[in-house]
């Protein structure tokens, strides 16, 4: 003969319902953020003849971005590619050059791969125009030259700033005292 033995168990334990209600907050999310950049490509294979970067505060600023722009930078620097290093940004330092001291508002770094470890460094200050230079190009292309001023010029017209921007905040970073003298004569004149 075979048991069979059937135990049940009933438990009689009270649940009570929560005393407090969750609050809905919001969790920090990985944030993606996309560099825009040109580059000057050989028609015929697709090789990069000229990378062209503009740099953004996340390539200025200490960290993560500083630190992935330095190394794609090196990457370039070590490669058959002419490198331009546009820097329209007053704030933050500048990118790494041997044995510089200069010190400007904006700069243009122009890389030629046939001259490195050399390349030209063009700088300029609050009241100056922008640069003009020669875009590096293969050695057997006739080089156009770029007219910074008169493409940032252009850029502003075309894209309404003047209507955007508002001249009564203060500039970050501040202005020197004799830029910010300089700077309120000229909206004074272009009023």
């Amino acid at each position: 003969m075979q048991y069979q033995k059937t135990f049940q168990i009933s438990s009689k334990v009270a649940v009570a319902s929560p005393t407090t209600k969750p609050v809905t907050v919001i969790v920090p999310m990985p944030e993606e953020i996309k560099q825009g950049y040109l580059e000057v490509r050989d028609m015929t294979t697709g090789a990069v003849v000229t990378a062209i970067e503009v740099l953004s505060p996340v390539n200025k600023r200490s960290g993560e971005g500083r630190e992935t722009y330095l190394k794609k930078r090196q990457r370039v620097l070590g490669s058959l590619t002419n490198l331009v290093e546009i820097d329209l940004l007053r704030g933050w330092k500048p990118m790494p050059l041997l044995d510089n001291t200069i010190e400007s508002d904006y700069r243009v770094l122009v890389s030629r791969e046939e001259h490195r470890p050399r390349a030209e460094l063009y700088t300029c200050n609050l009241p100056e125009q922008l640069p003009t230079f020669s875009l590096p190009l293969r050695p057997e292309d006739s080089e156009p030259i770029v007219d910074l001023q008169g493409i940032i010029s252009s850029v502003y017209e075309r894209g309404g700033y003047d209507y955007q921007l508002d001249y009564d905040q203060e500039p970050v970073p501040a202005l020197s005292e004799t830029n910010r003298i300089w700077a309120k004569e000229l909206l004074k004149t272009a009023i």
